[in-house]
């Protein structure tokens, strides 16, 4: 039965089947046989029709489910979440999916027979469409983002893939585009962005960001042969305002700073947030002339010192602010850490010389920064080598009587000789060495007075110390005092600490607070160069005060000067009338002597009874 199988082509089994035929016509067989051989020839020939007809129906199922198998594949693909948009050649829409409904607002029936156009926002111009046309006519591909618009008006930023699909004759039958909207990641993308190159509170570039642009600034500079500046901002009392207020309001104040710096430079000038309360200002471009270019920038400063020092409102807490600016010339020559350091210097300088005010850099500054420099390192040293000595000046009563003395620090460098306290003092307070070598003389000071108490001619004497204010702030302070109590066994009442007037005013109400728990243990405070702060009553009253010391500047004039004549007499009753001890500091004739007694004052200090003495040289003049 081999002549059933075949190649499943109807022909070809036709063709065998005849063939059949044939031969057994070559054969001599019964006449029966034959009879019957033709007449089954044909039932077979349908058969085998049939067997090849069963197996094209089933080609065909097969056929039929890998198609519908693709269907179901390509349907679930163009329902994907991205975009799907299928045009003609003419860019004529056929067909949206729903994520396209989604991301765009437009139904399908909204969308037929429209050209994609209708999404355009404008924010780009015909030339970026020319390119992608161009683009997906050579390539049949173009991928980027683009900004469209949603039926609502909203732009979005969107990544846009589009495939041109071609006949077998590379013809272009349809585009198919699809897209998704990429908004959370470019603003995921900006904020790190910013959180990396601008200040989170003021919005204004950070560090980072300056130092870019300044280098940028730099090259141009050199480029084009022209001059700017740099202006290094630092707000004067800045920490008072935090301390008292709190950083909210400290947050306030350098927001609304910012944005006045921002109105007083021009569009492509930067304004730059260097940190805490200083703010650079980078002025590009602002002439060829080197001297026009200083004038220009003493002109900006000018301008941004005015804007700031208006005064601003707080969460209706009315505040003045001032800031002192250092400025630098920018050329291309310069390199950006030298031009920081010469603004830097500039903006110390305007410090020291009152605030509230704008300074060119000039070269003598560093000079003296340098100076200053040296002298800090050396200062440091003379705490670790104990190069720092006591002095000792007399006070006396009414009858020029030795009751007590005021320790002078001096200091004795191996190569600059005795350092006046008014070189270094206020260097020590700004660098904060003012606290260890404050603890060394108050230690000190009482061992004196440890020793004083053995001799009869000494155990008396009242001992002075003078502390600066950052060692009252001092957490712990009253327990440094208490240690030093326990550890050298003095008498706590000849112990008195002086401090002064300007100082005790800038102070908190914590530090009222260590003094009255001092004064419970026997101290005596006194208040130091009376006259020349702000006191009120009130203060003296609030303060647990035991002496009033009335400075130098009103006894030198009292003799020939009317006015300070009165201010002294008037403090002098009106410490009398607090129940409070006055002494006169800087008394140098008999003549200021005896104006001061006829006024009601008994106690004095200066150079007609003594200069400050070394130890030695004071127990001298004690016998």
């Amino acid at each position: 039965m081999a002549f059933f199988t075949g190649n499943m082509n109807g022909v070809g089994c036709v063709v065998r089947t005849g063939a059949l035929a044939a031969t057994l016509q070559g054969f001599k067989c019964p006449q029966w046989l034959s009879r019957l051989l033709h007449h089954l020839l044909p039932s077979m020939e349908l058969r085998d029709q049939y067997d090849l007809l069963q197996h094209e129906v089933a080609e065909l199922r097969k056929r039929l489910l890998e198609a519908e198998s693709e269907l179901r594949i390509t349907r679930h693909a163009f329902e994907s979440q991205d975009g799907i948009l299928v045009t003609d050649a003419n860019n004529i829409i056929l067909k949206v999916n729903s994520a396209f409904t989604r991301l765009t607002g437009y139904r399908q029936d909204e969308v037929l027979g429209m050209t994609p156009s209708l999404l355009k926002s404008g924010r780009q111009d015909a030339s970026f469409y020319r390119r992608m046309w161009n683009e997906l006519r050579e390539h049949h591909y173009w991928q980027g983002e683009v900004w469209d618009k949603r039926k609502d008006g909203t732009i979005y930023p969107k990544l846009l893939t589009i495939r041109a699909i071609t006949d077998d004759r590379n013809h272009i039958i349809n585009y198919i585009a699809t897209f998704s909207d990429v908004s959370q990641q470019k603003e995921a993308k900006e904020n790190i962005y910013r959180l990396a190159f601008y200040d989170p509170l003021t919005q204004l570039p950070n560090r980072r960001l300056l130092m870019d642009r300044l280098s940028l600034a730099l090259v141009n500079s050199q480029k084009n042969k022209t001059y700017g500046a740099i202006f290094f901002i630092d707000l004067d009392n800045f920490k008072t305002l935090n301390d008292t207020k709190g950083h909210d309001f400290g947050d306030l104040l350098l927001t609304e700073v910012s944005s006045r710096l921002r109105s007083s430079v021009r569009q492509n000038d930067m304004v730059a947030r260097f940190g805490g309360d200083e703010f650079l200002v980078v002025l590009e471009d602002i002439s060829a002339d080197e001297q026009l270019a200083t004038q220009g920038a003493l002109r900006v400063a000018e301008k941004v010192c005015q804007a700031i020092s208006h005064t601003y409102e707080l969460k209706g807490y009315r505040y003045h602010c001032t800031a002192s600016i250092g400025i630098s010339i920018l050329s291309g020559e310069d390199n950006i850490h030298e031009i920081l350091r010469r603004a830097d210097t500039a903006m110390y300088h305007a410090k020291q010389t009152g605030r509230n005010t704008y300074c060119l850099f000039d070269p003598h500054m560093q000079e003296m920064i340098e100076r200053k420099a040296g002298l800090e390192a050396d200062l440091r040293m003379a705490v670790s080598q104990n190069q720092l000595l006591l002095y000792y000046q007399i006070q006396v009563d009414a009858e020029q009587r030795a009751y007590g003395a005021e320790v002078l620090l001096r200091w004795l460098h191996p190569v600059r000789g005795l350092v006046s306290p008014a070189q270094f003092i206020s260097l020590a307070e700004e660098t904060g060495l003012i606290l260890p070598i404050g603890h060394y003389v108050l230690s000190t000071a009482c061992q004196q007075l440890k020793a004083w108490e053995r001799h009869e001619n000494t155990r008396d004497l009242v001992l002075s110390v003078n502390i600066s204010i950052r060692q009252l702030c001092q957490e712990d302070f009253v327990k440094q005092i208490r240690d030093i109590l326990e550890a050298t066994k003095i008498n706590p009442s000849r112990l008195k600490i002086e401090l002064t007037e300007s100082l005790i005013m800038e102070g908190t109400s914590d530090n009222a607070q260590k003094m009255l728990e001092l004064q419970q243990l026997g101290i005596h405070f006194a208040m130091d160069d009376f006259g020349t702060g702000y006191s009120s009553l009130v203060h003296l009253k609030r303060l647990p005060l035991n002496q009033l010391k009335i400075d130098r500047s009103f006894v030198g004039n009292i003799v020939h000067n009317a006015n300070d004549a009165v201010i002294v007499k008037a403090i002098i009753a009106m410490a009398a009338a607090l129940d409070l001890q006055v002494i006169a500091e800087g008394v140098e004739t008999r003549e200021q002597m005896e104006m001061l007694r006829q006024y009601g004052c008994t106690a004095f200090q200066g150079y007609l009874f003594s200069k400050p003495l070394p130890l030695e040289e004071f127990h001298g003049l004690l016998h």
